[in-house]
């Protein structure tokens, strides 16, 4: 696959994460907002190595240790940095049920909501460092 549709393909299941979230904020949902919208975090990560690098994004979930592989530590935000920060217990171990319940805790549809804003402003923040690529679409991802 060119990298090209790799970074596409990346950034298609973005977009569908966080369009996934909003529709679980509606149902109330609310650790499933948390964990899809760190999943797009992470993914728009993967997205841009793809984008800048030959091998495979590497097999982690932890948004810092992407944003050291890609070079974007110093140039991220401080809000941004404290907001990686915050969404570190989003991602959902499902064999580890007691860590679910402790970060269901901490959730409000409000928070959510901005978890979901803070989402959307850092993945086009990521994906605005991206070289020139035409836009994703449902049947660019998928056909591949």
């Amino acid at each position: 696959m060119a990298k090209e549709d790799i970074v596409q393909a990346w950034l298609y299941h973005v977009h569908e994460d966080i369009s996934a979230a909003e529709c679980l904020l509606q149902g109330g949902h609310l650790l499933y907002v948390a964990f899809l919208c760190h999943q797009a975090i992470e993914k728009a990560l993967k997205a841009y190595y793809a984008a800048y690098n030959d091998d495979e994004p590497p097999y982690t979930h932890s948004h810092m240790r992407l944003l050291d592989v890609c070079g974007l530590t110093g140039d991220i935000s401080p809000e941004h940095l404290r907001f990686i920060d915050i969404m570190v217990p989003m991602y959902i171990k499902a064999r580890y049920p007691e860590q679910k319940v402790a970060a269901a805790r901490s959730l409000s549809k409000d928070g959510c909501l901005h978890i979901i804003e803070t989402t959307k402003e850092l993945t086009q923040w990521i994906e605005e460092r991206l070289p020139e690529t035409k836009p994703s679409t449902p049947s660019d991802a998928t056909s591949k």
